[in-house]
């Protein structure tokens, strides 16, 4: 029964650095039983995205509800405006127990809360090649104001520096390589556990 359990993987990094373009050629490449899983949020949804599908957007008082009733692996309030962001507990749970790799697309401080529940999770952080590259990202995107780009630059510096506390990191540069690098970091931990 244990051999059938799926196994948690944690990708981190500062905003912009692309780990959503990388995880989808990761998903499309490694061919492994990899799902996504969907974190919960406060926020509104930004023109395009579906509930369920880029996140669960959920009202904060169903979210205070859910956290209270220890729902979340983790959660935390992020940027500091009382947006939080979740990992919902069960979902995750029910994909281990088929045998699928969930991957969760997190911050570091969630990535570290989620560690010590799954001492046996991948923890992978995703670099820029500098922090000049990770603000002309930031500033391509066209969709923050000047004040949430400073609080994106200042979290993203605070979460550098817990790179090392992480078991693999993978510097976003070329993406072939990253990507191959990902799905190697993968097949390692395959053949490892």
């Amino acid at each position: 029964m244990r051999q059938n359990k799926g196994k948690l993987v944690v990708v981190s990094g500062p905003s912009g650095v692309g780990k959503g373009t990388l995880l989808k050629r990761v998903f499309q490449e490694s061919g492994l039983p990899l799902t996504m899983s969907v974190s919960a949020t406060t926020r509104l949804p930004r023109p395009g995205e579906i509930d369920g599908v880029h996140y669960h957007f959920l009202k904060p008082e169903e979210f205070e509800k859910k956290r209270l009733g220890n729902a979340f692996l983790e959660c935390f309030e992020v940027f500091g405006k009382g947006v939080w962001y979740g990992t919902l507990r069960q979902r995750v749970e029910e994909g281990l127990a088929a045998g699928q790799w969930v991957v969760l697309e997190i911050d570091v401080k969630g990535a570290k809360a989620v560690k010590k529940q799954f001492s046996e999770a991948v923890l992978l952080f995703i670099e820029p090649k500098s922090i000049d590259v990770l603000k002309e990202r930031l500033q391509g995107r066209g969709t923050e104001t000047d004040e949430a780009m400073q609080r994106r630059l200042a979290t993203a510096l605070e979460e550098l520096q817990h790179a090392g506390e992480f078991e693999y990191r993978i510097v976003n540069d070329r993406l072939d390589t990253a990507v191959a690098e990902f799905i190697n970091v993968l097949q390692k931990s395959t053949a490892g556990r």
